[in-house]
């Protein structure tokens, strides 16, 4: 591999890695199949309950008006409350319902066992070099997340 093409390369994998994921784990998981900004969003709101909408628009570098879009369809589904801020009574706090949170935790066992079982078909080599590549990925996440605040 080319240095001057590394960059895209390596870019074009992990799209690629994380593309096949959810397409496995969409097909497998039960009705209503949810998007990608949509699981993201779930993500959010279970690891930080009461998040505004401005905030999670702002860690998931996406506009407002799309996660409040994205808000109404996952309560409708069951997903998220809505809740109004006991502290500005204009502002929204989101908080997951048990149902995303039952949907969240058997998304990530399939997709652990998804990977587990991929990566046990690797070659010895090929998975000392993805679990050495782990640190140095989450520092590239870092990186990027920091550039975009």
């Amino acid at each position: 591999m080319e240095q001057d093409t590394f960059p895209e390369e390596l870019a074009d994998a992990l799209v690629g890695v994380q593309r096949l994921i959810r397409r496995r784990l969409r097909r497998d998981m039960p009705a209503p199949q949810l998007r990608g900004a949509e699981v993201e969003l779930l993500r959010l709101v279970v690891e930080r309950p009461g998040i505004g909408i401005s905030d999670a628009a702002k860690e998931l570098s996406l506009a407002g008006n799309s996660v409040s879009t994205l808000v109404n369809q996952l309560g409708r589904q069951g997903y998220l409350v809505r809740e109004t801020d006991p502290g500005d009574r204009r502002a929204a706090r989101l908080l997951p319902t048990p149902a995303a949170e039952a949907r969240l935790s058997e998304w990530r066992t399939r997709r652990a066992d998804l990977v587990r079982r991929q990566v046990s078909r690797l070659d010895e080599p090929d998975r000392e070099t993805l679990l050495a590549a782990i640190p140095a990925l989450r520092r590239l996440a870092d990186t990027l997340r920091e550039e975009a605040e």
